[in-house]
């Protein structure tokens, strides 16, 4: 039986707009000390981002043992 783990980002794909949730707090925490600047925009509580800049972004919350999801 495999165990079930939290998602703590989620990457939502709106075709040329990626939205990122923060969804635990150490998912909001990660994304606020790395993503955070006053250029980031955000929609909601969601970071918007170009699906380019995404791939590393997954990559280094993936790194730092946080659980992603992606929803196309």
């Amino acid at each position: 039986m495999s165990q079930e783990h939290e998602v703590d980002i989620r990457f939502v794909v709106h075709g040329s707009l990626v939205l990122i949730h923060g969804l635990t707090t150490v998912g909001q925490e990660w994304l606020d000390e790395n993503l955070g600047s006053p250029e980031t925009q955000y929609w909601g509580d969601a970071i918007a981002a170009e699906p380019r800049y995404c791939g590393p972004i997954l990559y280094g919350a993936q790194v730092s043992g946080l659980e992603v999801e992606v929803i196309r």
